[in-house]
C-alpha cells in the first residue's frame, strides 16, 4: 500500500492541529491559578478588590491569547490546508 504525498501532508496537518490545540492547556492552568490567587488576595485585603480584579483580568486576557493563537493555527491547518499547492 502506497501513501500519496497529499495523504501524508493531510495526516501531518492533522497531527500539527492536535499539537496546536494542546497549547490551550497552559493558559487554562495559569488562569485558574491567577483567579485563585486573586480570590485569596481579596480575602486578605477587601478594600483593594478593584485593583486586584482589574490586574487579574488584564493578565488573563494576555494569557488567553496563547490559547487563541493555537486554535487559529489548528483551524488553518485543518480547513484551509495551506501546505497543499
Amino acid at each position: 500500500m502506497q501513501i500519496t504525498s497529499e495523504a501524508f501532508i493531510l495526516g501531518c496537518s492533522a497531527i500539527g492541529a492536535g499539537l496546536a490545540v494542546i497549547a490551550g492547556i497552559g493558559p487554562g492552568i495559569g488562569q485558574g491559578y491567577a483567579a485563585g490567587q486573586a480570590a485569596a488576595a481579596v480575602g486578605r485585603q477587601p478594600e483593594a478588590k478593584g485593583d486586584i480584579v482589574q490586574t487579574m483580568l488584564l493578565g488573563q486576557a494576555v494569557a488567553e491569547t496563547t490559547g487563541i493563537y493555537g486554535l487559529v493555527i489548528a483551524i488553518i491547518l485543518l480547513f484551509v490546508k495551506p501546505l497543499l499547492g
